[in-house]
């Protein structure tokens, strides 16, 4: 069994952040999984925390997604350094610009920044 299969394996920060990313096709339960009810959000006008609260932060901006965002989503920069990853990203017309800052804990996102300029 390798050492990413094996069930004490911990995940990386590089690891979190690239499921992270895949789970955006994945749906909902995916992005979930990578936080935990200890995990918080930081948006520019609140602060979400607990699985609940980042369950339904996710099922909305899922649902919000207008057509062709996709196809004009960007990545502009991502960068892990230690137990921090970063990304830069666009899917102009709907989102000029937006960062991500996750500090990754055990495996899992434990805290999330995220700020988008429309």
């Amino acid at each position: 069994m390798s050492e990413l299969a094996s069930p004490d394996h911990v995940r990386t920060a590089q690891e979190v952040f690239d499921h992270h990313l895949l789970a955006f096709s994945q749906g909902l339960d995916a992005l979930v999984a990578d936080y935990t009810e200890h995990s918080s959000i930081f948006l520019k006008d609140q602060t979400i925390t607990g699985l609940a609260g980042i369950r339904a932060f996710f099922d909305d901006f899922l649902k919000d997604i207008q057509p062709g965002f996709w196809d004009a989503f960007k990545i502009v920069r991502q960068d892990v350094s230690g137990d921090t990853a970063y990304l830069v990203w666009e899917a102009a017309p709907f989102i000029k610009l937006a960062t991500d800052t996750l500090l990754i804990r055990n495996g899992k996102i434990h805290v999330q920044t995220f700020t988008a300029l429309s």
